[in-house]
């Protein structure tokens, strides 16, 4: 290898060593990390070399005591350091969650810095969070859906019509009548939920938000215009609003309830809300369940999720739907059907 080269793969590796700032690391370490991945190199050589880098590379010394200690700076034009040790777990652990959630045209984006994570904590050997990385898991809650496939370039245009706020000439299949529409759209947001990812946008001539399923898109194209600007429109009060759990109501309710003790301890630790109280029930080792939640589908979904484990009070609408819901199932299942 020319000297020139080793010269320039060393000081590449140099840079990728340090860390931004409030961290720091002396030069001695840094001779020590050099020298373990291969280069033949002296401590004055590298004082030499942060010396010639420090200006371009927005590097700082602090020299408040011997060794000295380098790092980039916060805004650093550009950032070579190696990725950190809690940066890679948490993207290690990370992966396996996310792969339910995102398209997998997202996670193919991904997967290079995926890779870089998984690399560098295969590389620390005996370091402590490397083994955490092979004795951690994180199961998610319920039954996971596969996520609803999105094409790459459905992704790539929505994506860029949204960060550059143009609208977007969409063919769209309806779920309800199963048939191809086609709409001009003004993307105002994205959402993930559960397997599927929704693009919140409205159609041409009009002002109401409403949620594309990505997976629907059949046909996309970023055209010049630029989209309308909802001034007013904020993600998160939009999502509060109840748009995606089907609210019967924007009103809350009590639920109560008598559960099972098992259910009991699990609300205790993980509550159904902010204001709940679980109290005994004379001569019953159930617990009553009070609980301040909205009148949604998705608490309604989880009351059913219990089966026997759990016999609502209150409020009366949902008493009255689970009745219902069982003599439905009990006919259901009374009919013979052929095998």
């Amino acid at each position: 290898m020319s000297q020139a080269k080793d010269t320039l793969l060393r000081l590449f590796a140099l840079l990728r060593l340090i860390p931004t700032e409030p961290q720091r690391i002396a030069t001695p370490t840094l001779l020590e990390k050099l020298r373990d991945k291969g280069f033949s190199v002296t401590l004055r050589s590298i004082q030499r070399d942060l010396n010639r880098l420090s200006i371009p590379f927005s590097l700082q010394c602090d020299d408040s005591e011997t060794p000295f200690r380098w790092s980039f700076t916060r805004n650093a034009p550009l950032k070579l350091e190696d990725m950190d040790a809690p940066t890679a777990l948490a993207l290690y652990l990370s992966e396996g969650h996310l792969s339910a959630l995102l398209p997998q045209t997202v996670l193919d984006q991904l997967g290079p810095q995926f890779r870089r994570a998984r690399n560098f904590l295969h590389g620390l050997g005996a370091n402590g969070l490397a083994d955490w990385a092979r004795r951690v898991r994180a199961i998610p809650s319920g039954k996971t859906l596969l996520p609803a496939p999105v094409t790459p370039q459905v992704w790539a245009q929505v994506s860029a019509g949204l960060m550059e706020r143009r609208q977007l000439q969409v063919t769209y299949q309806s779920r309800s009548k199963d048939a191809l529409k086609h709409f001009r759209l003004h993307p105002t947001g994205m959402v993930s939920r559960h397997a599927i990812s929704y693009l919140l946008a409205s159609v041409e001539g009009y002002s109401d938000i409403r949620q594309f399923a990505l997976h629907r898109i059949q046909q996309v194209q970023v055209l010049d215009e630029p989209a309308g600007l909802h001034s007013d429109f904020n993600i998160d009060d939009y999502i509060a609003s109840g748009v995606f759990s089907q609210r019967e109501s924007d009103a809350k309710v009590e639920l109560v309830a008598d559960v099972h003790p098992q259910i009991a301890s699990l609300l205790r630790e993980t509550p159904l809300s902010h204001e709940q109280v679980l109290s005994d029930i004379p001569s019953h080792d159930w617990k009553r369940l009070r609980a301040v939640v909205p009148l949604d589908r998705e608490t309604l979904w989880w009351i059913f999720g219990l089966n026997d484990n759990i016999r609502v009070l209150a409020p009366q609408i949902w008493v009255d739907e689970i009745r219902q819901r069982l003599d439905s199932m009990q006919s259901f299942y009374r009919v013979a059907h052929p095998a």
